[in-house]
Formats: C-alpha cells, sequence, structure tokens
C-alpha cells in the first residue's frame, strides 16, 4: 500500500529549507532549485507545493511567524502556571534575540522580510505586516494589567513603555546579529528596562 503523503508536513519542510537557505544567503538570493537541495526533494515537487518563488516566501514567512510563537508560549510555558506581566513580557522579548540558529534566522529574516514589504503590496498584505500592532497591543495590555495590580511603577504608560521595549528589543537583536554585543548583554539590558518598570518602591 503506498505510503500516505501528509501535505502540511511537506510544506513545512520545503518553508523550512526556504528559511535555512535564505539565512545563509539572504532572501534576495533563494532559489526554488536551492530549496528543493536543502529540503531533499525535487524541484518538481516545490513547483507542485508552490507555483512560485512570490508564493513560496509568503509561505515562509508565515512559518517564520509561527516559530517565534512558539518559542515565545514556550518561554511563558517556563516561566510557570498562571505568569505575572513581567513573565509574560520578558518571555517574549527574549524570544526575538538571536539566541541560537533558529531565533538568529527569525530576526535576520523578518528584519529582511519587513524592508520587502515596503516595496512589495502582496507582502505587504499578509497578516504579520496587517496586524503589526498585535505584540505592541499585548505587551500594553500585560502593562496595563501591572499597573492595575500595583506591579508597575505609579506613573508607567503602558502604551509607551511597550512601543519602547519593542523597539528596544528589536535593536538589540540587530547589534547582537552584528557582532556588537553578546545575546547575555541585550538581555541584560531589557531586563534592566523591566526591573525599572516593574520596580514598586514597596
Amino acid at each position: 500500500m503506498p505510503k500516505r503523503v501528509d501535505h502540511e508536513e511537506r510544506r513545512s519542510q520545503i518553508a523550512e529549507a526556504l528559511i535555512q537557505v535564505a539565512a545563509a544567503r539572504g532572501l534576495h538570493a533563494v532559489g526554488l532549485r536551492d530549496v528543493a537541495a536543502e529540503a531533499g526533494v525535487s524541484l518538481r515537487l516545490v513547483q507542485y507545493y508552490f507555483e512560485t518563488k512570490e508564493k513560496l516566501l509568503l509561505h515562509g514567512l508565515q512559518h517564520l511567524v509561527d516559530g517565534f510563537t512558539a518559542r515565545v508560549a514556550a518561554g511563558i510555558s517556563a516561566a510557570g502556571t498562571n505568569p505575572c506581566p513581567r513573565a509574560v513580557i520578558e518571555a517574549l522579548l527574549l524570544a526575538a534575540l538571536p539566541a541560537d540558529e533558529e531565533s538568529r534566522a527569525f530576526h535576520l529574516l523578518h528584519t529582511s522580510y519587513t524592508l520587502l514589504a515596503v516595496t512589495d503590496p502582496a507582502l505587504a498584505a499578509q497578516p504579520p505586516f496587517t496586524n503589526a500592532r498585535a505584540a505592541e497591543d499585548a505587551v500594553t495590555a500585560l502593562l496595563r494589567k501591572a499597573v492595575e495590580a500595583g506591579q508597575a511603577s505609579p506613573g508607567t504608560d503602558p502604551g509607551a513603555e511597550a512601543a519602547a521595549l519593542l523597539a528596544m528589543s528589536a535593536g538589540l537583536g540587530t547589534s547582537v546579529l552584528a557582532g556588537y554585543r553578546t545575546t547575555e548583554s541585550a538581555a541584560a539590558v531589557l531586563r534592566h528596562q523591566l526591573d525599572r518598570i516593574f520596580a514598586t518602591g514597596d
């Protein structure tokens, strides 16, 4: 009896190969043949699932975001049951730092996709970009909850602090990729900022 093909698993396999090739060579240098070779499948099979490079890139973006979401969820789970707002925010910020091969690829390629979206309407219309404020809104809501519970410093502005934290995380991640600082020192800067926000004076 022929083996049943799991099409979603095969699509994920090809998307992961795209990420590996793009992380090593850049999105601009990715070709369908390169992705097929990395995935260990035929070019025809890649074209069966993704007719064009553009369609493959769009799917690769979602695969990249799904991986990041899973890392954030793992970080929150590691913080224990019913984690406090600070623990959730810290898990989200640290997941975006280039601490290993997977998170390095995420930061590098998410930045590349963002730059492409500036001039590519089809890419800009994808959920990761149309919902670009989702992470900021989530952090703002967590900070607002902390303020209401008396867990944050008096006078904390949830919206402004959320925007600052996410911008800082992105900038620190880039500095790690460029070799200007270590992941550990970047994480220490983020924790310093969280210490300031969550210092209640008790």
